[in-house]
């Protein structure tokens, strides 16, 4: 078997399209069928089911893939070991949970302009649980993305913490700072929160299951000015990154709540697969400069 037929292979299931794939690769279509083809014969089994529209791999073709992906991270690494005195050239694919890239991600994209002006790094945002599985799946180098700071991950991966987020309660300013003290006895009130699969949102979830209580959702919105402005008018209270909400123009229309039972932090974690080639170098400076701006804008709110 050949490293192009590796190649292709791989393309074709990330882009489930032959032609995304051949475009992607600069190839034809049916040079991409060939080296499928050939690629299949080799290993003695179908990879695709071909009967399915977009393409998907077979089970044997999925852990194929997988396999495929480790080779490709290998030869990336024999290829910087020869060549480690050129800078890194091609596509870096970020992902970026948008409570960071609220803070951190335009500095942190011209940072990595400036340092590699040859790279193509582009950014998506998405929950931490979509963004790790993107990860896991190959179709993003590295992502920074907020979890659970016992968070376990897999044994393909590396994970270094950031830094740690404090979460804070909001309420509308006055209404209910001194009668309240207990997450239960929030209950009643109510909340503005993001869609399903955000990770304050299942936090909290969790810290209420453990209660005996059910997640009373008034609102649910994206954008934490947006669920800010809608807690000042009292519309519930309200769950968001302590730094955002110190840089918010609501701030001074809402309080902090502190609560005995219930007092959230979550870990921001740069994600990536152990192996990165040439990638590892601008990933961990993309990491470094969203530790940087969390830690500046902490900084400036002491001053």
């Amino acid at each position: 078997m050949k490293i192009d037929d590796i190649e292709a292979y791989v393309a074709v299931i990330r882009a489930q399209s032959l032609q995304q794939a051949a475009q992607t690769l600069g190839l034809t279509q049916p040079a991409i069928t060939r080296r499928l083809q050939n690629f299949e014969e080799a290993l003695g089994v179908e990879l695709l089911d071909r009967n399915t529209r977009p393409l998907k791999a077979t089970a044997t073709g999925r852990v194929v893939y997988e396999q495929c992906r480790v080779i490709q991270r290998e030869l990336d690494v024999l290829r910087e070991l020869v060549a480690n005195d050129t800078p890194p050239v091609g596509a870096l694919r970020l992902g970026v949970a948008q409570t960071i890239a609220d803070i951190a991600l335009p500095d942190a994209m011209r940072e990595l302009r400036a340092a590699y002006p040859d790279l193509q790094a582009s950014a998506s945002s998405g929950w931490g649980s979509q963004l790790l599985q993107r990860v896991e799946a190959g179709e993003l180098d590295a992502a920074a993305m907020l979890l659970p700071a016992n968070k376990t991950f897999a044994e393909s991966l590396a994970a270094r913490s950031l830094g740690r987020v404090k979460l804070a309660v909001v309420a509308p300013k006055g209404l209910l700072k001194k009668r309240v003290q207990t997450l239960a006895e929030c209950q009643s009130i109510g909340w503005v929160l993001n869609p399903d699969g955000c990770g304050f949102r299942e936090g909290l979830q969790r810290a209420l299951t453990g209660l005996g209580l059910a997640l009373k959702l008034n609102l649910e919105t994206l954008g934490t000015e947006l669920q800010l402005q809608l807690v000042a008018d009292g519309n519930g209270l309200g769950l968001v990154p302590l730094p955002l909400l110190q840089a918010s123009r609501h701030e001074a229309e809402l309080d902090v709540l502190t609560l005995s039972d219930f007092k959230p932090l979550i870990d921001i974690w740069l994600v990536h697969p152990r192996v990165l080639g040439k990638l590892q170098q601008p990933v961990e400076r993309f990491g470094a400069a969203v530790e940087r701006q969390f830690k500046a804008a902490r900084l400036q709110r002491a001053a």
